[in-house]
């Protein structure tokens, strides 16, 4: 199947743009890479320190510097519920690897925090910011320089971007992701979400809502909305991190068992030693149009606007929100998951699940199948779902199912729910930002209303509670954006908006803040870029200001006489207050070097060229004229 025109011509964009940094982050890579076990390179005071306390067996292994020796990199903690299975994964892995002739070490865990716990309270200002201490993190688990490939054990939102980010900067070294899965379903999404607008109106009572939130989160595993955690999932299959069909297996199952120990056998056998399968290589410029295009036919998490710019930039790739709107213009809507939708994650999976949106994505031209995954050339090798074998204790893989198992929930592409994929880029004198639709109904696509000024979520709140928004408004929340504060998600405000969306008004969100990946209905501009710290025009809006946000033509405007506009000065604000408490003092560096939300909200920069000569660890040099092509590239070394 011909790749769509549109795919080709965004992705050859794409290649030509990231041209220099890509050739940078290739030699890198080359840089880094090394004949044999990675260890072998260190003193033998290194080496014993390395396995000074490991058993015996693997001791030796270690010692005699012959066998593959995989890393395990782990976010585990037991309050958050998606992270709560991994205790038990380390023993599975290890136990695995050396099955195939290799060791397996736990490198070093990674922090995980939980976007549902800190949900509109100051630990929530950590949070995106908490994706770049992760790839740090992972970056001092590898340093020591012991392993041949990793895995890497992540659900959750900041959490497996974080860890790609590092893994890519470890980009010789291969890399195997691991979920966990979702939790078994629970309370229907769609009634809690009724139950927390009946609480937003006073018509339920604060033990009414905790029972109703604990029947819907009530186990381990992801939450079953198809938010950021779940979106994560996704785009790891699609760009071919995971095993086949991973992705929603529930914790706790033979099942779920045995992918984890498959998924560690793979890792092992993708080294240098073996079938060479870089991670730096496997995610290239292909395969970041790929991950959009599965976040867009699934009508994923907003939040992957700011974490796929992010990795591609960690591998060397430059990506922008143009890229996305337009991708988006031609990928249909595969999927009806909540908050799109009624079903959940597992009803997804049942209905057919990765390997089907996959397998129609490519046969409608949308995906490219020429990529290298962790199974190697071709993406199509995805396009299944796991069994257990005859035995119980091993897994094989077949077709994904030729017909979705419910149509309310999966489609093929030739009858998708939209023609597109549900997310737009808004511009004008307001700014640039992101808008996702594929929840919103056609008539609130466009709003045009007075604006009303907020500089915080609880002075929204407080006005709300007041009875004071009964009326058709543009609610314009500021300084939300990662210099102001980190950039939290504002989820808080989803059901009182709703409400007053349901009865009748006419509103919108317009916002260089976050939302929650659980975001549904109610049209938001949000990430506004660049936010009023960086001089963004946000700032000049004034209380009565029309706005128009229209989804159908891509208009965020204040319709405001120019001079007017131009006359006025940026709006202040006092922002001490964010910098202190709840562990946010630490985060100064990152408020104070961030970049801006279209370039991904990260303190990293794109790689630079290295010396015009590096030595490599076997005596070789390489210069920093690179391919500007991984096709170029050879498997192994002469």
């Amino acid at each position: 199947m011909a790749v769509h025109p549109v795919l080709e011509t965004v992705t050859a964009r794409i290649i030509q743009r990231s041209r220099p940094s890509r050739g940078a982050y290739l030699a890198h890579l080359e840089a880094a890479r090394v004949k044999g076990p990675q260890r072998g390179t260190l003193s033998c005071t290194n080496l014993a320190h390395g396995f000074a306390a490991f058993p015996q067996n693997d001791k030796l292994a270690l010692k005699e510097v012959k066998k593959p020796n995989v890393a395990i990199i782990s976010s585990y903690n037991d309050m958050l519920s998606a992270h709560q299975p991994f205790e038990g994964f380390p023993a599975i892995i290890k136990d695995a690897v050396r099955k195939v002739g290799a060791v397996a070490q736990f490198a070093g865990g990674v922090p995980a925090m939980c976007d549902g716990v800190t949900q509109g309270q100051p630990g929530m200002e950590l949070s995106l910011f908490s994706r770049d201490a992760i790839a740090m993190s992972t970056a001092v688990a590898l340093s020591h320089n012991m392993f041949d490939s990793a895995v890497y054990l992540g659900v959750c939102d900041k959490i497996v971007p974080g860890l790609l980010i590092g893994a890519l900067h470890f980009g010789h070294l291969p890399a195997v992701f691991v979920p966990a899965g979702p939790m078994t379903t629970g309370l229907s999404n769609k009634e809690k979400a009724a139950i927390r607008q009946r609480y937003a109106q006073g018509k339920a009572t604060r033990e009414e809502l905790l029972e109703g939130e604990a029947q819907s989160y009530h186990g381990a595993g992801t939450c079953t909305f198809y938010g950021t955690a779940n979106s994560n999932q996704m785009l790891m299959e699609v760009m071919g991190l995971h095993l086949p069909g991973a992705a929603f297996i529930t914790p706790g199952t033979p099942m779920r068992d045995a992918l984890t120990a498959a998924a560690a056998q793979r890792a092992a056998l993708i080294t240098e030693q073996g079938e060479y399968l870089p991670v730096g290589r496997i995610v290239d410029e292909k395969s970041i149009v790929n991950a959009v295009v599965g976040l867009l036919a699934t009508g994923g998490s907003t939040n992957h606007t700011l974490h796929l710019v992010a990795i591609a930039k960690a591998a060397g790739i430059v990506i922008d929100w143009n890229d996305f709107d337009e991708l988006s213009n031609v990928v249909p809507l595969l999927t009806r998951i909540y908050p799109n939708g009624d079903a959940d994650v597992n009803h997804f999976h049942a209905a057919g699940g990765t390997g089907f949106v996959i397998r129609e994505l490519l046969d409608a031209g949308l995906l490219h199948d020429d990529v290298t995954t962790i199974l190697g050339k071709g993406l199509r090798k995805h396009c299944t779902e796991p069994f257990l074998n005859d035995a119980g204790d091993g897994v094989v893989w077949k077709d994904a199912p030729a017909e979705s198992g419910d149509e309310k929930v999966l489609r093929k592409h030739t009858n998708p729910f939209s023609p597109d994929g549900g997310m737009v880029l808004v511009q004008g004198n307001l700014g640039r930002a992101v808008m996702k639709v594929s929840a919103v109904k056609e008539e609130h696509r466009t709003v045009e209303a007075p604006a009303l000024v907020f500089n915080s979520q609880e002075e929204f709140m407080a006005t709300y509670k007041a009875g004071k928004l009964d009326r058709d408004f543009v609610a314009v929340l500021r300084f939300q954006g990662p210099r102001a504060n980190g950039m939290p998600e504002l989820h808080a405000l989803t059901p009182a908006l709703a409400n007053l969306q349901d009865a009748g008004r006419k509103v919108a969100l317009v916002t260089d803040g976050r939302m929650s990946g659980a975001s549904g209905k109610v049209p938001a501009a949000i990430h506004v870029s660049p936010e009023i710290l960086a001089g963004g025009p946000l700032g000049l809006v004034r209380d009565g200001d029309i706005i128009r946000v229209d989804a159908f033509t891509g208009t965020l405007e204040a319709l405001v006489p120019s001079d007017v506009w131009h006359a006025r000065a940026l709006a202040t604000a006092d922002l001490s207050p964010n910098g202190v408490g709840m562990g946010r003092e630490l985060f100064s560096m990152f408020r104070n070097t961030v970049c801006e939300a279209e370039k991904g909200a990260t303190v990293f920069p794109l790689p630079s060229p290295i010396p015009t000569t590096v030595a490599l660890h076997d005596g070789n040099t390489v210069g920093n004229t690179v391919p500007g092509s991984d096709e170029d590239f050879s498997m192994k070394k002469d």
